[in-house]
């Protein structure tokens, strides 16, 4: 450095001189902090961790996978097919997939039982069975009141594990419920939690209203409609049948119908490939109707001829000489059971078969009246 180099230029380049030691510094920092963070190498004497040891399950694990596995085979995946024109004259005719769900094994005659919503609008059902053999289906008979539908299918028994069949009408809230469901027809889900309801209404596929079901919170998806229900013996207490939930998938509340309702359903379906239906031989009249005229109950409208209500000698409504109406008889219970509706006379219906005898109340001229009538099938 000249002495004579004025004083700016000395300091400038002293400067510039500290800056690229401090970035040489850095550097050196950089790249030594790099090589502090490469991995060490391999280790030749590595060994896996041990495990610690689990111990035995707690019982109620125990029951919950004791229940899977001896029902999850009674369980089967359905898969729906419609019949769709593959140009524009119809020529060419093709399956194609309509909609999924699950099912169970009903007996070992390869009779299957899942939800009417499941099957609905179907031209054709394959079953897929816990071995993963596929099975085309039959129908042989459904409820779309009772939300209830019955497949057969041609397999052997020896791979038809029937679900073992329990009872409702003893159920409590807060008992503990197990339901399987086969979504995908790969393997088998299960989903556990409690009787939270009894007696629930919900509608049904028909319009009509379903009473008496279970409501519960285990997780019922979509794909595990028509799968069983159980309770903590594995025994078939209902069949999931519903959730409520505006983006359709399980926001907590499920519904199942109770399995003495299956029982009952299913071996009607069976037996004549449809529901013989007690009645009492009367037509209602609109429910409306009757609100207006601040009455409850089921307004008789008409009578079947030689019906059992005609042979009892219950009146319906009709039209006098002179043009005036006058009301038949308002049916207020049966057995004992208040009828508030329309709707409650056909539910409470099912609860008989055909045969049976009942003892109605009714209302006629404002007179509380009782008469005996035997169920005849319904026209």
């Amino acid at each position: 450095m000249s002495v004579d180099e004025p004083f700016e230029s000395r300091r400038a380049r002293s400067s510039f001189l500290w800056l690229i030691m401090a970035a040489l510094v850095l550097l050196a920092a950089s790249w030594l902090w790099h090589l502090g963070s490469r991995p060490a190498g391999l280790n030749p004497d590595a060994v896996m961790r041990s495990v610690t040891p689990r111990g035995d399950l707690a019982a109620l694990e125990k029951t919950t996978v004791a229940i899977f596995r001896r029902n999850s085979p009674s369980v089967v995946h359905i898969t729906t097919l419609v019949n769709a024109a593959t140009d524009e004259f119809g020529f060419d005719v093709q399956q194609v997939p309509e909609g999924t769900g699950s099912g169970f094994v009903w007996d070992k005659k390869g009779r299957i039982v899942t939800n009417f919503h499941v099957i609905r609008g179907a031209d054709v059902a394959q079953v897929v069975l816990a071995d993963h053999s596929t099975w085309k289906a039959r129908l042989v008979g459904a409820s779309p009141e009772g939300d209830l539908a019955v497949l057969a299918i041609d397999a052997p028994e020896d791979r038809m594990q029937p679900i073992q069949v329990g009872t409702s009408h003893d159920l409590e809230v807060g008992q503990s419920v197990f339901a399987i469901g086969n979504p995908f027809g790969l393997d088998h889900t299960l989903t556990t939690g409690i009787v939270s309801a009894l007696g629930r209404e919900i509608s049904g596929e028909s319009g009509r209203t379903i009473k008496g079901m279970i409501q519960i919170d285990a997780p019922i998806n979509p794909g595990n409609s028509g799968g069983p229900l159980l309770d903590s013996s594995g025994r078939l207490i209902g069949v999931n049948s519903a959730i409520v939930s505006p983006s359709g998938a399980f926001a907590g509340i499920g519904f199942a119908i109770p399995v003495d309702k299956v029982n009952r359903v299913v071996t009607e379906l069976i037996r004549h490939g449809k529901i013989i239906r007690p009645s009492l031989g009367i037509e209602p009249a609109p429910d409306q109707w009757v609100a207006d005229l601040g009455l409850s109950g089921a307004l008789v409208l008409d009578i079947v001829p030689d019906g059992p209500a005609a042979k009892a000698g219950i009146r319906a409504t009709r039209r006098t000489p002179d043009g005036q109406i006058e009301l038949g008889d308002l049916i207020v219970a049966i057995d004992g059971h208040t009828l508030e509706s329309a709707d409650d006379l056909f539910s409470t219906q099912e609860n008989y078969k055909v045969g049976d005898t009942v003892t109605v109340t009714l209302l006629r001229d404002g007179q509380r009246r009782e008469v005996k009538v035997t169920l005849a099938a319904a026209p």
